[in-house]
């Protein structure tokens, strides 16, 4: 049996979300074409005969750092190397950006063994461009493995995970084999309400919502759920609610949906659109918020 925790990490929007979602076959992550959708270590466990994978989902590394918020994400990408068996590093690119010699370093400092994956490879028309790729990639970084792989098409994505239990130590399973994830079922909830805002709104607010669930009531035929979904400016709240309240409705059923899936029951979700100024900015308002290391 192999067993360990393998981190996904990356620049933003990768598509390291989609990758663990795939080989889960279950939605843990939310996604987006929006970067750092992702703002939380999410754990994916994929269990199987030959043993347990725990991916650790993480926000983009990235170099912008001038908001609190975008602070928590690099520390949280940062600390992951931190524990972990093996790492894939995930890019969808033929090059690498100057950002990435930050990364080099960092896992060089970290020492362990890096799968690199070349995501969104059925973009590539030439493959010998890949070959040459790898050729120049491995002079850059001692690579364990090299792979092109296409998370959403899953493209060698089986291939991919018999080289992490190559890599993978020896162990008994660490989580019952039936989890799939360490994060509770509110947490989740909140995040597709998250997901389906992203989606709708599109440039109009990336970053400047949160999602906080302020009540979770489990019925025997029911689960009443209460989020507030917080903004920093008047204008943003008014962005959300849309006119006549149409946009917040078309988010509230979107997220609906896909909670019933979640739960396997029948959901009442109300939201409510609330202001808290700069809350991306501040240290005491992203803790409030749930935004812990």
């Amino acid at each position: 049996m192999k067993s360990g925790y393998v981190a996904l990490i990356g620049r933003p929007n990768v598509g390291k979300s989609t990758l663990m979602n795939h080989i889960l076959g279950q939605k843990i992550s939310i996604t987006s074409r929006k970067p750092q959708t992702t703002r939380h270590r999410i754990l994916g466990i994929k269990t199987s005969e030959n043993g347990q994978i725990i991916f650790m989902d993480t926000p983009g590394m990235h170099q912008d750092e001038k908001k609190a918020l975008n602070r928590y994400l690099n520390r949280t990408a940062d600390t992951t190397l931190l524990g972990v068996d093996l790492v894939i590093w995930l890019i969808d690119g033929l090059f690498w950006h100057e950002y990435d010699e930050h990364i080099f370093t960092k896992l060089q400092r970290a020492g362990l063994p890096v799968i690199l994956a070349l995501n969104k490879v059925d973009k590539v028309t030439e493959k010998k461009q890949i070959l040459e790729f790898f050729s120049l990639s491995q002079n850059k970084f001692s690579f364990a493995e090299m792979l092109p792989i296409s998370a959403l098409k899953n493209n060698n994505l089986d291939t991919l995970q018999k080289l992490i239990y190559e890599l993978l130590p020896e162990g008994d399973l660490i989580y019952p084999e039936d989890q799939i994830t360490d994060r509770p079922e509110r947490f989740l909830v909140a995040e597709i309400v998250r997901e389906k805002l992203t989606r709708r709104l599109g440039d109009e607010l990336p970053y400047a919502l949160t999602v906080e669930i302020e009540r979770y009531e489990e019925h025997e035929s029911i689960t009443k759920i209460y989020a507030v979904i917080w903004v920093e400016r008047n204008s943003q709240k008014n962005i959300v609610i849309g006119k006549q309240g149409e946009m917040l409705k078309k988010v509230g059923t979107d997220a609906r949906k896909d909670i019933e899936v979640l739960l396997d029951q029948k959901v009442y979700l109300q939201l409510w659109v609330k202001v808290k100024k700069s809350w991306s900015n501040n240290e005491r308002s992203l803790n409030s918020l749930g935004f812990t290391e």
